[in-house]
């Protein structure tokens, strides 16, 4: 089963503002919350693009996305808010050279402290919906590199840098080596209620070397109130 869809969200304008957690000129940086897609998917479902106007704080246009979360991921988006910072930022995430951080809240607990994980992905459609799978010869290259934070023994919590983009990278990756993310009703092998319907998967942090001869942007997303006390069992300090 793809079904992804978690309690329905309703964004107003306010709500939206509110989650800005950076904004100059050029760039915007959104803490998205968990349960919308970013862009439009199935005829008549809701998505962030819809909202993007209240955003706009005096430019002529909206913003645009300059990547993508999946609908259940939280945390942090980044948005272009003209044409040419558009385009910047498709170079920088193209090259790979934005530093993204998730927090990814795991079963059990890996042997190692840290690794890099190397297996390709391949979309595979079928009659009831899609998936990504492990095709180690027709798939994309994709590269996961992890490490331990924390653990109680039957959860972890997971630091992820993804090397590549590609759909649901993370929790592909993770479920391969045998430590499906919580609330993952896809990948997750009957975890999919553990976090009252959602994915325990958080863009923690971005950052982005917006322009030579300034300091990066850097953006750290709070953790939202449903993921706390797993991520507090694993042992983050709040």
């Amino acid at each position: 089963m793809t079904d992804e869809r978690v309690v329905s969200t309703t964004i107003t304008p306010e709500d939206l503002r509110a989650r800005v957690l950076y904004r100059d000129p050029a760039v915007l940086v959104l803490d998205k919350p968990a349960g919308i897609a970013v862009h439009a998917g199935r005829a008549g479902d809701d998505h962030l693009g819809h909202y993007l106007d209240a955003l706009r704080f005096g430019l002529s246009q909206a913003p645009e996305l300059a990547h993508r979360l999946d609908r259940d991921t939280s945390g942090c988006l980044v948005l272009g808010r003209h044409r040419r910072a558009l385009a910047r930022l498709g170079e920088i995430f193209a090259q790979g050279q934005a530093d993204k951080v998730y927090w990814a809240v795991v079963i059990g607990k890996p042997r190692q402290d840290e690794g890099l994980i190397e297996l390709r992905l391949k979309k595979r459609a079928a009659k009831f919906g899609w998936r990504m799978e492990i095709d180690p010869l027709g798939g994309m290259e994709a590269a996961t590199r992890w490490r331990l934070l924390g653990s109680d023994g039957r959860l972890s919590w997971l630091e992820c840098r993804p090397l590549t983009g590609r759909t649901h990278q993370i929790r592909t990756h993770c479920a391969a080596i045998g430590h499906p993310l919580v609330g993952d009703r896809i990948y997750g092998r009957g975890t999919g209620t553990m976090a009252g319907e959602r994915l325990a998967l958080h863009a923690r942090a971005v950052t982005l070397p917006y322009q030579s001869g300034r300091p990066p942007i850097a953006v750290e997303a709070p953790v939202p109130e449903v993921l706390r006390p797993f991520l507090l069992a694993c042992g983050w300090g709040g």
